[in-house]
């Protein structure tokens, strides 16, 4: 298995794969896409570099990114020529199984046996999409977010057959590029979907039942849990309000809506053993001393402080009118 990766293949060059090439040309990495046909991907090389250029025009990238861009990025013909030589392939077509798996043993007959395959699935797990790789243990999933160019998270998920060599190899070549990985287990919509379907079905409830309108469940997000969402993650925020204040809130949940909302076992354990978060030390999945207490309280007041001001001065999102 290689050690470093240098070159770059991204195959289904839409808005997507096409931002995940971006991303990786402007950070010095030659990458070439495939899409289609000949024609589509060239069209989409077009798009890309005149995108680069407005963002870098618009001041959102650093002076030169437009030139790494055209620099860095071509286009092949076909798949097969643009997976030939390069020590990783990233795949990004439609998430459609059978779609993907057309495309992955096209890919996967074509690479180098050494090179490394992803997949940037944001669902689908690594054991239906592997059936379709010859040599799987060079495959996995690295899951880009859109936007890609400004998104810096990215999931990474491996396969009971994939070389553990192969993670740390990924995992450089993300972080030369600027972006954040986290591992995640080989189960369907991995974390951020399932968190982010879970959070979409139950604000799609909240509107059927007539507890608020979309506009308004909109408004919450953004202005209230949301607003912290940049800096710290939910069991961040559950250690900084208070765990024994969660437990008293899931007993509310359950009287109201049963069993789906109950509270979790790791969450009731934890204050049953007394760790009740910040508040005393002692939280979900780590102590605290009182300096980092203090050091924590002091950060989240400048980060909110921040973000109100970006926010102020930024104004609402030009969203239209909702439909009458």
């Amino acid at each position: 298995m290689i050690e470093t990766i240098q070159t770059v293949a991204v195959v289904g060059a839409g808005y997507m794969g096409g931002g995940i090439a971006q991303s990786l040309a402007q950070t010095g990495f030659e990458v070439v896409i495939a899409d289609a046909s000949a024609d589509a991907a060239a069209a989409h090389l077009a798009r890309i570099h005149g995108e680069a250029e407005q963002l870098e025009a618009q001041g959102l990238f650093p002076a030169g990114s437009a030139e790494l861009v055209h620099r860095n990025l071509r286009s092949a013909p076909s798949i097969e020529e643009a997976v030939a030589g390069v020590d990783f392939v990233e795949e990004a077509v439609s998430e459609i199984p059978g779609v993907k798996h057309d495309v992955l043993r096209r890919v996967s007959a074509a690479a180098r046996p050494d090179a490394i395959i992803g997949s940037n699935t944001s669902t689908i797990p690594v054991h239906v999409l592997e059936t379709a790789v010859s040599g799987p243990e060079r495959f996995l999933t690295v899951h880009w977010s859109n936007p890609a160019p400004f998104i810096p998270g990215v999931e990474l998920v491996v396969g009971q057959h994939t070389d553990p060599a192969v993670l740390p190899v990924v995992q450089d070549m993300l972080a030369r590029a600027g972006r954040s990985s986290a591992l995640v287990a080989d189960v369907a919509g991995f974390v951020l979907n399932r968190l982010q379907f879970v959070l979409l079905k139950e604000a799609m409830s909240i509107v059927e039942d007539g507890v608020a309108t979309a506009d308004d469940v909109d408004t919450i997000v953004r202005s209230t849990f949301g607003f912290r969402l940049p800096f710290f993650g939910p069991f961040a925020i559950a250690d900084m309000a208070g765990l024994d204040v969660y437990v008293n809130g899931f007993e509310t949940f359950t009287e109201a809506f049963g069993s789906r909302l109950a509270p979790p076992a790791l969450l009731t354990e934890a204050v049953a053993a007394g760790r009740h978060g910040t508040k005393n030390g002692a939280g979900l999945l780590r102590d605290y001393s009182p300096e980092e207490v203090h050091a924590l309280v002091a950060y989240r007041s400048e980060a909110y402080s921040r973000m109100a001001r970006l926010l102020q001065e930024l104004g609402p999102a030009p969203l239209p009118a909702p439909r009458a």
